[in-house]
């Protein structure tokens, strides 16, 4: 039987009971994996030759009572600090899995990169069907473009100017089913294959296109 990437167990982390279990669980099981996909795809993101990125596994330091929902490894042209860029993340929830490129509150420029957004709006509209768009990174819930539309799109990127805990996150979601049928090659080319798609409302994102 081929060894697949992900498993059940992984997915099941974010359902244990008590924030000292879920942590545990969390680093011995689920990081390992977010550091092996760190050092891998910073390197893959920084041949795209915008910047050199770096990898950021989420510690939840500042948790004390709620154990974490999610996990992810980020990705940014940071060596500290990456909430307040534009930066794409690989990460779980307890039903999915999520390859994102992640505008999110601490963002000074969400305006601008709104604009940006809204004058290229065909980066977004193009990407392929099973593309997702969420305002929002801290619920697992999220909606096809195909399905939201250019209007849909449009909502979610004014409200992205006027509100300020607004967020944008686009990318693929795949259920932990899904994701738990491949193996580690597989895996890395679906990632692969999503930040090809990415890059380029990356590059409209960031103000660097042709």
């Amino acid at each position: 039987m081929t060894h697949t990437y992900w498993s059940a167990k992984d997915f099941d982390v974010f359902t244990l009971d008590g924030l000292d279990s879920r942590m545990t669980a969390l680093q011995e099981i689920i990081q390992p994996k977010f550091r092996e996909l760190g050092d891998h795809f910073s390197q893959h993101l920084s041949a795209h030759g915008k910047g050199e990125f770096f990898p950021h596994v989420a510690k939840h330091a500042r948790r004390t009572v709620n154990p974490p929902k999610d996990s992810w490894v980020a990705f940014a042209p940071a060596k500290r600090g990456y909430k307040a860029l534009p930066h794409f993340q690989i990460g779980l929830w307890s039903t999915h899995l999520f390859i994102v490129l992640a505008i999110i509150y601490e963002n000074p420029d969400k305006k601008g990169i709104a604009e940006r957004l809204e004058n290229h709006m065909d980066v977004l509209t193009l990407l392929p069907e099973d593309f997702i768009v969420s305002g929002d990174h801290m619920k697992p819930e999220a909606n096809l473009i195909n399905e939201v539309g250019t209007e849909g799109l449009e909502k979610i990127l004014v409200r992205l100017q006027t509100v300020k805990k607004a967020e944008f996150l686009v990318g693929r979601h795949i259920s932990g089913e899904q994701a738990a049928k491949m193996n580690e090659q597989e895996f890395y080319h679906f990632v692969e294959d999503t930040f090809k798609h990415l890059l380029p409302v990356y590059d409209v994102v960031i103000n660097s296109f042709d």
